[in-house]
């Protein structure tokens, strides 16, 4: 064949473009649409929302006080410990309560302007990429992920760390493109430092990123290697000194400071390489704050298809898949190229690929296989490189089609196929909750591959085809996300905010145990020296895995099954507390009492179910908050507010009024319905030492504080916290011993003053319910 041949035989294959192009407008209107629908999915009703993640709401109010507390991010106003991350997260949050008052909406009113503003720097960085349209479908595909859109209805620091990585990708893309190196040189630092704004929202997780931020650039900056090189050091410099000024600064802090939350000395360096770092990848947490592997049970076991599972499947990966294809596609065309073809059209840039790619890598395998802590929520750092690169795909494809490339309609096929399969699967897994969804998206799919096949015949076709292979790919996704703003949440709100249907939360974690050290009290099994389990495990009787789905609602098998069919009040399943679908039918019998229940096992009379922090029972105000679900409260119960009116009243003018034990958990009601100065001892979880008994005893001695709200047993709660030698055992004993009892007759309470829902709060439901006079003798 002649030359003069090939070329008459290439132009014959090549299709012509069939569409019309679009008025003006046409981008910039899609665009509003897009940011309009996100406002809505995340902004819709935050009036219902509550405190959200009681935790960090109690810590905005607490950092509201004074500068000190603001610049180190104290959980209480006595800025005696803070919360267990650095505070830039918080700082928006604060500012909007001085604004609009404390409020839960003016707290996650920041969180909803972020995730807006993340999709549109998103469609700014593709746009500069892949054009347009691919920027206008990444757009479309992060505002429609479903864990996106929970986490951007809560207060936790993931929205202010993706808008900043997302930033920073932008600031890269600027840097790659520019021809000035002068200009290149100061976007690339513009890029490390927005990473370093990252770290300081949620320290390493924002590092994670580097590597495809570092292979982008070697491969697609302009000029000779060490030049590359010297660039990149100067911004990774950059980027070190805008991650870790918060760290010098508490280090060489020259006055009184609050302990670091989660950290073993105090320090923030302790916090970022062990309970935010380190121990995130091995499971033993470092620090004190920690909730060992037991909390990897939130989002099942680790491993290579952790991101498949029960637990995150439908949270995130609907078009991994797809993303998968899209990093095939690329090297694919790559090759074709170097062999002197160009059936796979005009190339998207090759850092493009590398950046997304590299991005999606580098944290699917860190969140696959965490050992330590892990929630399907920091999956939401996913979301940009799952729509830049299903954007890609898509611009790719109609690129090589439009080249004459016969494989390209085959190949969108088979992308969609697979999509819509998936999707099936993970609609299948709970039927219960809208099931037929899944013939509708199937049906959908096998027409939108059906014109995608047609259309290599017909080019008419390929709009109506595009549109089907759209609308087959992301309901699914989409019914996640609108349920997420139509109040179906996961059992914990907004400390584990989850889009889909309300399943138990648990999956197992590393084994499901407990962290080392960590004792549950008499009566449960599994605990080191609780009888009847094995050490570290579980309670007795309670599966490690997660619960069954279906309908039927029956129990793992070897799990002793109640009689009442009820789960404690606010949790899914309406205000009787009837259990949704696909949770167990009953709750393990003889689960003993704890503080702070509010719904029995079967098997235990008057006893009640631990609570989780910020879980509310009742239908009051204050909506979801903590660990609880919608229509839970914050609120002080009477027997509280009883405990507290007194501990004002004879304090004496102290500067604390209560310490609470049990963590800051179960003080965040405390702090979030009061105005009155009160601490959570040791931390988030309660393992802290912070206050230490010294401080303990010298508050005591100098009239700084008098009342403690804490265990009524003599060994307290402290052992569960760490074991019998921690910080919190000895608080416990200092307390048991040092302080007196208050009789509940004497400030108007019952026998046991302990509330039900968020008012008990802690973690497991174990704060403290005893008044304690600690006033020196």
């Amino acid at each position: 064949m002649t030359p003069t041949t090939e070329t008459h035989a290439a132009a014959v294959l090549r299709l012509p473009v069939t569409s019309r192009p679009l008025p003006r407008w046409a981008a910039p209107a899609a665009l509003g649409a897009i940011l309009l629908s996100s406002a809505l999915l995340y902004g819709w009703a935050l009036g219902s929302l509550g405190w959200a993640n009681s935790y960090y709401s109690a810590a905005v109010k607490s950092m509201g006080r004074n500068w000190t507390n603001f610049l180190f991010g104290s959980f209480d106003p006595a800025g005696v410990v803070t919360v267990d991350k650095p505070p830039a997260a918080l700082w928006p949050q604060v500012v909007s309560s001085k604004i609009f008052g404390m409020h839960g909406w003016a707290l996650i009113l920041p969180q909803v302007v972020e995730g807006v503003a993340g999709v549109l720097v998103l469609h700014r960085t593709v746009r500069r990429w892949a054009g347009e349209g691919a920027a206008l479908l990444a757009a479309l595909v992060m505002t429609l992920t479903p864990i996106t859109v929970a986490i951007n209805r809560d207060n936790n620091p993931d929205t202010l760390l993706v808008l900043f990585l997302v930033a920073a990708a932008y600031a890269l893309t600027r840097a790659l493109q520019t021809d000035s190196d002068r200009h290149s040189t100061w976007w690339l630092c513009a890029s490390g430092f927005l990473i370093g704004c990252g770290f300081l929202t949620k320290m390493m997780a924002a590092w994670m990123v580097l590597p495809a931020l570092t292979v982008a650039w070697l491969v697609g900056a302009r000029g000779t290697w060490p030049a590359r090189t010297w660039r990149l050091l100067v911004a990774g410099a950059v980027c070190a000194v805008s991650s870790l000024w918060w760290v010098v600064m508490v280090a060489w802090w020259p006055g009184e400071k609050p302990y670091v939350g989660g950290s073993t000395d105090g320090g923030a360096w302790d916090l970022v390489t062990g309970y935010n770092g380190l121990g995130r990848i091995f499971g033993e947490s470092a620090g004190g704050g920690g909730m060992g592997n037991f909390a990897g049970g939130f989002g099942g076991r680790a491993g290579l298809l952790r991101l498949f599972n029960d637990q995150v499947a439908g949270q995130i990966s609907w078009l991994l898949p797809a993303s998968g294809v899209a990093l095939v596609v690329a090297v694919a065309a790559a090759v074709l190229r170097r062999r002197g073809s160009d059936s796979a059209g005009k190339a998207l840039a090759a850092s493009g690929w590398l950046l997304w790619g590299t991005w999606l890598v580098v944290c699917g395998l860190v969140f696959s296989t965490q050992e330590g802590i892990f929630h399907p929520y920091y999956t939401t750092q996913l979301a940009p490189a799952v729509a830049a690169l299903t954007a890609g795909l898509a611009t790719a494809l109609m690129r090589a089609h439009r080249a004459g490339s016969r494989w390209a309609l085959p190949v969108g096929a088979g992308t969609v196929l697979v999509t819509v399969v998936w999707a099936v699967v993970v609609i299948r897994r709970v039927p219960s909750w809208h099931g037929w969804l899944a013939w509708v998206v199937l049906l959908l799919g096998l027409i939108a591959v059906g014109l995608l096949l047609a259309a290599g015949r017909a080019a008419r076709l390929i709009p109506v085809a595009l549109g089907g292979a759209l609308l087959a790919m992301l309901l699914a996704p989409a019914a996640w996300a609108v349920s997420v703003t139509g109040g179906s949440g996961a059992a914990m709100g907004g400390a584990n905010p989850m889009a889909g249907p309300a399943t138990i939360p648990f999956g197992g974690g590393s084994g499901g145990r407990l962290p080392k050290g960590v004792e549950l009290p008499e009566g449960f099994g599994g605990g080191s020296g609780a009888p009847g389990g094995s050490s570290g495990g579980l309670p007795q009787g309670m599966p490690s895995g997660s619960m069954p789905g279906g309908s039927s609602g029956d129990l793992p098998q070897g799990v002793p099954s109640g009689s009442s069919g009820e789960l404690p009040q606010g949790m899914p399943g309406g205000s009787s507390g009837q259990s949704p679908q696909g949770m167990p039918s009953g709750m393990p019998s003889g689960m003993p009492g704890l503080p702070g229940g509010n719904g029995g096992g079967s098997g235990s009379t008057g006893g009640s179910m631990p609570s989780f922090p910020g879980a509310g029972g009742g239908s009051g105000a204050g909506g979801r908050g903590g660990f609880g679900g919608p229509g839970g409260t914050t609120k002080l119960t009477s027997d509280q507010h009883k405990i507290l009116d007194f501990a004002t009243k004879h304090s004496d003018g102290a500067r604390i009024t209560l310490a609470v034990e049990g963590g800051a958990q179960g003080a965040a009601t405390f702090i979030l319905d009061s105005d009155a100065t009160i601490i959570g001892m040791g931390g988030f979880s309660g393992s802290d030492n912070a206050p230490s008994v010294q401080q303990l005893r010298k508050w005591t001695k100098d009239g700084e504080l008098r009342y403690v709200l804490g265990s009524g047993s003599s060994g307290g709660i402290g052992p569960m916290m760490g074991g019998k030698d921690s910080a919190a055992a000895q608080r416990s004993t200092w307390i048991s011993k040092q302080c007196t009892k208050v009789p509940s007759k004497e400030y108007g309470g019952t026998t046991k003053s302990s509330g039900s829902g968020s008012a008990a709060g802690g973690i497991m439901g174990l704060t403290g319910t005893t008044l304690y006079d600690c006033a020196a003798k």
